[in-house]
């Protein structure tokens, strides 16, 4: 066995005082010895020598705390706890039913656990925040709200036959629009006695021109001559003849008229006024009818005055610096 300081410091004490000093091989109460490590073979006893008694005219060195380190008992683990002694077993009722496996602790973790937290917890798990990754160009992931229909997503030729399409359907659409208008009134009734005269006034830019329908084979007298006379151009004798052809009596009245003023575009759109003013004298019935073709309405464009200082309407004259 080693000496330790202890016993040297208590020798020196029991010398001082005049005791004999004890034995080493007798262990303190106070510190029993520690026991061996499992895994170390126990040493065996040797023979203690008795220690040299200190000389007196040399002072003994102050013992030094020293911190046990291999020497004290480390704690047991799990392989090397001591087995419980064994003694009686305890009585078990016969009537006792012996409780299942992990059945206690289940009971403490419900007692513990609120229906509150579980829902809680049962949110925590299903909701995942995942960050919005930011693209590489600004706006590049976003949809637009208002996407006209029809052309989402439509590569050129696609998007080419819509474009047709939607042209052969305006076409149609004019077409039958000026289909309905050739086609003849049916519930016009015009009284054609022998003495029937039917006056009216029709304007088109300065251009004014004064009316007169009466039975008669369908024949026109504009200013003693006839219409392909005065006006050569087919357009415009189209334009004539448009109100007359409306109602179904373009072969059944004759149109007197006399003109002044404008040019020939706007004599022809005057005279169609005052032919379609003098049919509403004859039957009021047809003013629906004319009113949504347009043959009623006095076309208000005419040309800007001219103003002082300018040479026409807006136009200026060139600016000199000098």
């Amino acid at each position: 066995m080693t000496e330790r300081p202890e016993d040297e410091q208590r020798d020196e004490e029991q010398e001082g005082t005049g005791q004999e000093p004890a034995a080493e091989s007798e262990p303190s109460v106070e510190e029993p010895a520690p026991e061996p490590a499992p895994e170390e073979p126990a040493p065996e006893p040797v023979a203690e020598e008795p220690a040299p008694e200190p000389m007196a005219e040399e002072p003994a060195p102050e013992p030094v705390a020293q911190e046990p380190t291999a020497e004290e008992p480390s704690e047991p683990t799990a392989q090397e706890q001591p087995e419980p002694p064994a003694g009686p077993e305890p009585e078990i009722a016969a009537d006792a039913e012996p409780a299942p496996v992990g059945e206690e602790e289940e009971v403490v973790i419900e007692a513990q656990q609120s229906p509150l937290e579980d829902e809680e917890l049962i949110e925590d798990e299903e909701v995942e925040v995942i960050p919005r990754e930011k693209p590489e160009i600004p706006g590049a992931d976003l949809i637009p709200d208002i996407v006209p229909e029809g052309e989402q997503f439509l590569d050129a030729e696609a998007q080419a036959a819509a474009e047709a399409e939607a042209e052969a359907m305006a076409a149609a659409r004019e077409r039958e629009e000026a289909e309905e208008e050739a086609r003849p009134i049916a519930d016009a009734a015009i009284d054609l006695a022998a003495g029937a005269r039917y006056t009216a006034t029709g304007k088109r830019k300065t251009a004014v021109a004064r009316v007169i329908i009466k039975p008669g084979s369908g024949t026109y007298v504009i200013n003693g001559k006839t219409l392909e006379a005065f006006f050569p151009r087919e357009t415009l004798q189209r334009i004539i003849r448009q109100p007359l052809e409306t109602v179904g009596y373009e072969s059944r009245m004759d149109v007197v008229a006399r003109m002044h003023g404008g040019g020939v575009a706007a004599q022809a759109g005057a005279l169609r006024h005052g032919i379609s003013r003098a049919l509403l004298e004859a039957d009021p019935n047809l003013r629906g009818e004319l009113k949504r073709r347009g043959f009623l309405t006095r076309d208000p464009r005419v040309k800007e005055r001219k103003k002082a200082g300018l040479k026409k309407a807006r136009k200026r004259p060139q600016f000199s610096k000098r």
